[in-house]
């Protein structure tokens, strides 16, 4: 017990710290993600034959290739042509640009599943294109795909992992720390398994509490 209390009392502050990292990378990525997401499933609809050729490619690219490796070009490949960026806003574009692919596909069945009807209804009572997905498309299509959502979220969450090849300082790497200095790497791979397990819990949460708010508003 007391080995317990005097590792919390040393490693505490710094897991801590390392978790706060976890969450505002998750944050930042969903929001990224999401943006690329949802232009990408937007484009793909693109009256415009460019546009459309574009968004397959991004998303072709991004699911045909390893996260890591989105990493290393983000981070390792962008200075070589002037684009310099710290190890977290690197992070956080090359997480967002790959989740963003599987975002739009999913933001894409979540279209198809709404009847064409609706769209062509809206437009003869004088919706504009751009009134109409956002008054009435997108909030049937946030209700259909939100379980979808929420595991990608989950999935975004513990690549954050995949960061600590990049020195940002997460719970991997900070794991990674300490077992170099202590030779204790059950101990503190498991500490930051169980941290893990608490932040995707509480995400999985938010998650059922949000579908029982669009349920009771539908």
């Amino acid at each position: 017990m007391n080995g317990f209390l005097t590792d919390l009392q040393l490693y505490g502050p710094g897991f801590v710290d390392a978790a706060l990292t976890v969450f505002w990378l998750t944050i930042m990525t969903i929001i990224v993600s999401w943006i690329c997401g949802l232009l990408a499933a937007l484009g793909q609809r693109s009256k415009w034959r460019a546009i459309r050729l574009a968004a397959a490619f991004y998303i072709w690219f991004i699911r045909g290739t390893p996260s890591l490796i989105q990493v290393f070009i983000i981070y390792f490949g962008l200075p070589q042509i002037g684009i310099r960026l710290s190890p977290f806003t690197a992070g956080v574009l090359a997480l967002g640009c790959n989740s963003g692919a599987y975002i739009a596909e999913i933001v894409r069945s979540g279209l198809s599943a709404i009847p064409p009807g609706q769209a062509e209804s809206a437009l003869a009572l004088g919706f504009s294109p751009a009134a109409t997905m956002r008054s009435i498309i997108l909030p049937q299509v946030i209700r259909i795909i939100l379980p979808s959502l929420t595991n990608e979220a989950i999935s975004t969450l513990k690549n954050t992992s995949l960061l600590s090849a990049i020195t940002v300082v997460e719970l991997t790497l900070y794991a990674q720390t300490l077992i170099a200095m202590t030779f204790r790497p059950f101990d503190f791979y498991i500490a930051v398994a169980l941290i893990y397990l608490v932040l995707t819990t509480m995400l999985t949460q938010l998650a059922s509490w949000l579908e029982r708010y669009y349920k009771m508003q539908s």
